[in-house]
C-alpha cells in the first residue's frame, strides 16, 4: 500500500520495509545488538563501499533496529530517507555540516532553543561557519542576509520558546531564487506540521522529544525530502559537486543519484561522510525505546495539544500573568494567518507565559510547583515547567535572550498527558504562592 495513502496513525505502525524479522517472525522490531556485519562476499563488501549496493557494514554508520526508525520518521515527514544519529544537536549540526565549510555562511532564524543559538552563533563560529540571524517576521530578511556564501536556511517550525509559527514556505521560495535549501527542526510540531510539504528540503528532529516521547532515550534525527535540485547551481553546493576526496573524487550529487537512482545525494553524503567521520551515531537500544514512542505519537501528540489549549486558556484569565504565548490566542494577523497554515491539527503542545513579578516571580512559581516536573526537557508524557532566563536561555545576553523571546518573567510549560483537572489544581496552587 502506498505510504502516501496512509494516516499518520498507521505510518508510524507499518511504513518502510520491515514487516517481521526475517529470521524470528519477530512482529516488534529488534534490538540488533551488534558492531559489524559478515559480508556474503569480497564483491559484496565492495559493492557496499562504492555505493552500488546499499547495506549494512558497521554500527557506527548503519544498523537494522537504526533502519526502520529511519523509514517510519522518513515516511511520518513525508521524504525519501532519514539518517537517526546521537541526539537533537548532532542532528542539527550534522545537518549543516553538510552543506558548509570554512569560510561559508547560513543565514537562521533569530526565533531558536537557546542550544541551538549557542551551537550557531559560537560553536560553527569558531569552525569558521558564520551564522547571520534575520528576523522570520518578514521573510524577506533572509534574502537580505544572503550573499555568495550563504549554503542553508536555518529555523524551528514551533520555536521554543517564542512559539510563533516560521514562514516555511516563504523563506523556502526564497532560497530556491539562490539554489540554498531550508532546513527546518520540527521537533516540536510533529504530526501537526508537515515541512517538507511547504518546501523545506532538510527537516531534523530531537528524537529525545515528542516522537520518543517518553524522557528515556536520547536521539536525533535528518530527514531529506528529495525534491532538492543539488546540482542546478554547483558553485551555490560546492560540497555536493565538487570531487570529495573521501570517495575517490567522486561528485555525491551527480553520482548518487546515477549509481543508486533515487534522489537521496545529501544523506548519503551524510551518512558516509560526515557519521562515518565523526561517529555521532545512536545506539540500537535508543533506536528501539524511540520506535516504542513513535508508535503512539499520534495519540499522544493529540491529547499533549488538548490540554494544551485549557491550559492556555486557563492562564489567560490569571490575574497574575500578564500575558500568555500560545499561537491560538495570538491576536496579530500575520501569527493567525501563519497559524492557520502550516498547523493543521492543533496548536502545538506548549504554553509559555509571562508573570507580572518578573524574574523572581518566575523563579518562585517553579519551585511552588507540586507535580509538574522542573527539567530541561521538552516532549515528555509528563508535564514540564522552566524558567528560561535562568537556565536554558541563560548563556545568552539580555540582548539575545530578547530575541529569542525570552523575558526575566517567561516560563515554559511543556503539557504532558496527566489528566488536565490535576494539570490545572497544580498550577494554580503554585500561582496563588506566587
Amino acid at each position: 500500500m502506498p505510504t502516501n495513502s496512509l494516516h499518520p496513525e498507521t505510518l508510524v505502525l507499518h511504513s518502510g520495509s520491515y514487516r517481521s524479522d526475517p529470521t524470528t517472525n519477530s512482529v516488534a522490531v529488534p534490538i540488533y545488538q551488534t558492531t559489524s556485519y559478515q559480508f556474503s562476499s569480497t564483491e559484496n563488501a565492495s559493492n557496499l563501499f562504492g555505493f552500488k549496493e546499499l547495506g549494512n557494514i558497521y554500527t557506527r554508520i548503519m544498523n537494522p533496529t537504526n533502519a526502520v526508525l529511519e523509514e517510519r520518521v522518513a515516511a511520518l515527514e513525508g521524504g525519501v530517507a532519514a539518517l537517526a544519529v546521537s541526539s537533537g544537536q548532532s542532528a542539527s549540526m550534522l545537518a549543516i555540516q553538510n552543506l558548509c565549510r570554512a569560510g561559508d555562511n547560513v543565514v537562521a532564524s533569530t526565533d531558536l532553543y537557546g542550544g541551538t543559538w549557542n551551537l550557531l552563533a559560537n560553536t560553527l563560529k569558531n569552525l569558521g561557519i558564520e551564522v547571520k540571524f534575520a528576523d522570520p517576521k518578514d521573510p524577506e530578511n533572509f534574502r537580505q542576509l544572503t550573499d555568495e556564501k550563504t549554503r542553508a536556511y536555518y529555523a524551528e517550525t514551533l520555536p521554543n520558546p517564542k512559539l510563533k509559527v516560521f514562514p516555511i514556505e516563504e523563506v523556502a521560495n526564497i532560497g530556491k531564487e539562490f539554489s540554498i535549501p531550508l532546513i527546518v527542526d520540527n521537533t516540536a510540531a510533529p504530526i501537526t506540521c508537515k515541512p517538507i510539504k511547504h518546501g523545506a528540503a532538510i527537516v531534523v528532529h530531537s528524537l529525545t522529544k515528542y516522537i520518543g516521547g517518553h524522557g528515556t532515550s536520547i536521539g536525533g534525527i535528518i530527514i531529506d525530502s528529495g525534491l532538492f535540485d543539488w546540482v542546478h547551481e554547483p558553485k551555490r553546493q560546492p560540497l555536493l559537486n565538487e570531487p570529495d576526496p573521501s570517495y575517490w573524487g567522486i561528485s555525491f550529487g551527480k553520482a548518487v543519484p546515477e549509481i543508486l537512482g533515487l534522489p537521496i545525494a545529501y544523506l548519503v553524503r551524510a551518512r558516509f561522510v560526515l557519521l562515518r567521520d565523526t561517529g555521532a551515531a545512536i545506539s540500537p537500544t535508543n533506536a528501539f525505546q524511540i520506535i516504542q514512542g513513535l508508535e503512539t505519537l499520534p495519540l499522544r501528540f493529540r491529547v499533549h495539544q488538548e490540554n494544551a489549549q485549557r491550559v492556555a486558556d486557563f492562564l489567560s484569565e490569571r490575574s497574575e500573568v500578564s500575558e500568555v504565548i500560545y499561537p491560538g490566542l495570538f491576536q496579530n494577523p500575520r501569527d493567525r494567518k501563519r497559524n492557520r497554515k502550516y498547523l493543521e491539527t492543533g496548536n502545538g503542545p506548549m504554553v509559555g507565559f509571562e508573570l507580572k513579578g518578573g524574574k523572581q516571580a518566575g523563579q518562585k512559581f517553579i519551585d511552588n510547583l507540586q507535580m509538574v516536573y522542573h527539567v530541561a526537557n521538552v516532549g515528555d508524557v509528563r508535564t514540564l515547567a522552566i524558567h528560561p532566563a535562568s537556565t536554558t536561555h541563560s548563556q545568552l545576553s539580555a540582548i539575545d535572550q530578547e530575541k529569542t523571546g525570552v523575558t526575566p518573567g517567561y516560563v515554559r510549560l511543556c503539557i504532558g498527558l496527566e489528566h488536565i483537572d490535576d494539570i490545572l489544581a497544580d498550577l494554580t496552587q503554585a500561582l496563588e504562592k506566587t
